[in-house]
Order: C-alpha cells, then sequence, then structure tokens
C-alpha cells in the first residue's frame, strides 16, 4: 500500500487550491482567468511559493465550492469526492455551463445598471 502523501494534517494552502481545482475539473489556466491572476502567480499559490490575499481567498473558495475555512486549515467542506466519475462529470460538465450562463447574466446586468445609471 502506497504512504498517504496528503492527509489533512500534512496539507498546505498549495495543496488544498490544487486539490479543490482539480476537484472542481478546472485548469489552471481557466482558473487564472476567472480570478483574474496570471497562471504563473496561480502555480506560485499551488506550489506554496506565494500566498493570495485575503479577497482572492474568497473568490477562490467561491469559485472552486469549498468553505473558505476548509482553504485555509482543511477543516469544513472541502472539494466532493469522486465517487461516480461518470455521474461527476456529468454534473461538473453542468455546472461549468451554468457559470457560463451566469457570467454572462452578470455582464449584462452590469451593462443595463450602467444604462440606467447614465439616465
Amino acid at each position: 500500500m502506497e504512504p498517504d502523501w496528503y492527509a489533512d494534517d500534512k496539507a498546505t494552502l498549495g495543496d488544498r487550491i490544487t486539490a479543490a481545482r482539480e476537484g472542481a475539473g478546472v485548469s489552471r489556466r481557466d482558473l487564472a482567468e476567472q480570478l483574474g491572476v496570471r497562471q504563473r502567480t496561480l502555480r506560485g499559490w499551488e506550489e506554496d511559493e506565494r500566498e493570495p490575499r485575503a479577497n482572492q481567498l474568497q473568490m477562490l473558495a467561491g469559485v472552486l465550492g469549498v468553505s473558505l475555512i476548509w482553504l485555509m486549515t482543511g477543516r469544513g467542506d472541502g472539494p466532493a469526492v469522486d465517487t461516480d466519475a461518470g455521474g461527476n462529470a456529468a454534473t461538473l460538465a453542468e455546472l461549468r455551463a451554468l457559470r457560463q450562463m451566469l457570467k454572462a447574466a452578470d455582464a449584462r446586468l452590469a451593462r443595463l445598471e450602467k444604462v440606467l445609471s447614465d439616465d
């Protein structure tokens, strides 16, 4: 049996960011784009070479569907465990599509609010 390299008591912030990103099925490139940071910055977080600011931690938790407490400490709601790869893949695909729809709706809302505020 292989030793447990990823245990809650051994995991770093970078380990948890990586686990959450992979659990959500998001590429480093896509996550960096969603957060408005460079891929190099995200890689630095995942490799524990840098630490995200508080607002970036909060955004990470929201985008990746984990609790902020889990992201910082390893306690609480972390990434979902993949028990049925086929079912989870479909759910993740639906979640990604929904996120894209929400992103588009948010942009539309911002445009409409701007129009109203200009009047």
